[in-house]
């Protein structure tokens, strides 16, 4: 046998070795747990084929507390890129059956390796999370490797799309980085994220709490709103950051992948023309309005079950990605309170840094009152809707379903707030408040004076209903450009989006705004 080939031979057995990743028993007790190894994590994220590993041979060098007699297979985290649906993505895949994942000084150069290509190659960037937190045994390298991390999702951000899924424990200083990506998927029952442990909690607080409860998919998709996307099973996850990544460019510096859909795009929807209950007080599910209006009414939803008085959301019309806010009057009347804000402050910054133009559906009454919502910061949070949507120069469309009222009416893109086009339908209402409530205010004295006051409101309601509870005050004077047919919005909203579509809109220079966080 010749040097070259015995070179090979040996080649080959280390790379065998080390796709054994902890070895038998690890694995097993992993995949007992309804989990996938970091390798088919990665297998099942890239097409068939494509993934090439960077880094494999990368060992740890900490010789603390007999560290240099332990051997982690490629320290415990999987590097690479390859192709999704044909474009390429860069990726980590964190390795929990080798010393359950946990990052030291060389797991961390490997992710920032790889964080460093995707910027360069302007190609997005996925992390699958399955970690222990911190190698303790490293200690201030393991800090400062998260640092570097940190610092590399700041640089990222806005530039490279970038995507977590947390698919076990993640905890401590491990879900910041997270925190600072695009978009967080967690997994049910195997995934969970918080600063500190129920333990922790307990011994300082006498609190007992789950680490479900205190961490897990349906915490921080309900309550906490840090994560997206709340998935079955690895597998699910996986499929859902495939079909997220379709809807986003590789970079800032592209559009999003536009897609022949089929759907003709002269298309009407005569179910519009009855949505909208006579009833002013009735709900309705603005959901069926957005299927209805975009491409085989399919939509990809982020945040769908925290903050569901407000529906963020993306698709497509006539095949080009577009992002949709919308109030949906099934959840608190689909009045703003803090989350909602929050939620849709956020998806619009990351539509705009992106280039996928934005679409307002509104249908309003007002801010949430109460106190909890005004010591919560609620003038804070709303202010961050006013600044995001100001600060967008991507194509805006606006559409007024129905109530549009007061500051609510500015926070849901009004023209003012740099609506390109903006549209209603003969449904909506847009003024400063509801009509009960204006006359009350307006007509007080002459209603309680009336001989029958009760009469003499419901004189005035109706008044002032027939002045301003439409929206042709509105489009006289061009804040809406044109009222029309809710059966004919698709048409509508696709040849202004095309019209549009080339937009160059210039600000100021500067470093950047201070925004009200």
């Amino acid at each position: 046998m010749g040097i070259t080939e015995d070179k090979i031979k040996d080649l080959k057995a280390r790379q065998a070795k080390l796709l054994k990743l902890g070895g038998e028993k690890a694995v097993a007790q992993h995949k007992a747990k309804g989990k996938l190894t970091a390798r088919e994590r990665l297998e099942l994220l890239f097409d068939p084929g494509t993934f090439r590993e960077l880094d494999m041979f990368v060992t740890h060098r900490c010789v603390n507390y007999e560290m240099d007699t332990v051997e982690i297979p490629s320290d415990g985290v999987i590097t690479g890129h390859g192709l999704v649906a044909g474009r390429p993505v860069f990726a980590f895949s964190q390795d929990f059956t080798s010393r359950a994942g946990s990052l030291g000084e060389m797991h961390a150069k490997k992710i920032c390796k790889a964080m460093d290509l995707a910027l360069k190659a302007g190609v997005p960037f996925v992390g699958l999370n399955d970690s222990g937190g911190a190698r303790i045994q490293e200690a201030v390298d393991a800090l400062s490797g998260y640092g570097q991390i940190f610092f590399r999702n700041s640089a990222c951000s806005g530039v490279i799309p970038q995507i977590s899924a947390i698919m076990g424990p993640t905890a401590g200083g491990a879900v910041y980085s997270p925190a600072m990506t695009d978009y967080i998927f967690m997994v049910k029952n195997t995934s969970y994220m918080f600063i500190t442990g129920p333990e922790v909690i307990k011994s300082v607080t006498g609190e007992e709490i789950s680490f479900e409860e205190l961490g897990g998919a349906k915490t921080h998709n309900e309550k906490s709103g840090v994560a997206h996307f709340a998935c079955e099973n690895d597998s699910d996850c996986i499929a859902q950051i495939r079909r997220l990544l379709s809807y986003l460019p590789a970079n800032n510096m592209e559009d999003p992948p536009a897609a022949a859909t089929g759907d003709d795009p002269r298309r009407t929807a005569p179910a519009l023309d009855a949505v909208i209950p006579d009833n002013p007080n009735k709900a309705y599910d603005m959901k069926d309005v957005i299927r209805a209006i975009v491409d085989n009414g399919e939509f990809f939803e982020p945040h769908q079950h925290f903050a569901q008085n407000i529906i963020v959301c993306l698709a497509r019309l006539n095949g080009r990605v577009i992002g949709i806010i919308a109030n949906q009057p099934k959840a608190l009347a689909g009045c703003l309170d803090i989350n909602a804000s929050d939620k849709a402050s956020r998806f619009i910054r990351f539509c705009d840094a992106f280039n996928i133009p934005l679409l307002t559906i509104a249908d309003v009454p007002g801010y949430l009152p109460g106190s909890n919502q005004e010591w919560g910061g609620i003038i804070r949070h709303g202010a961050k809707l006013l600044w995001c949507y100001s600060e967008a120069t991507v194509p805006k469309l606006l559409l007024v379903t129905r109530k549009d009222y007061g500051g609510s009416y500015l926070a849901m893109c009004s023209r003012d707030l740099g609506a390109d086009m903006a549209f209603a339908w003969p449904t909506a209402e847009i003024a400063v408040m509801g009509a009960e409530g204006a006359s009350n205010i307006i007509h007080r004295k002459e209603i309680t004076e009336a001989a029958d006051p009760g009469a003499k409101r419901k004189e005035k309601i109706a008044e002032y209903e027939s002045l301003f509870s439409n929206p042709y005050v509105a489009a006289s004077r061009g804040y809406i450009d044109a009222v029309i047919v809710p059966s004919e919005t698709r048409p509508r909203l696709i040849d202004a989006l095309e019209a549009m579509c080339a937009k160059r809109e210039l600000r100021p220079p500067k470093k950047h705004g201070n925004i009200p966080l």
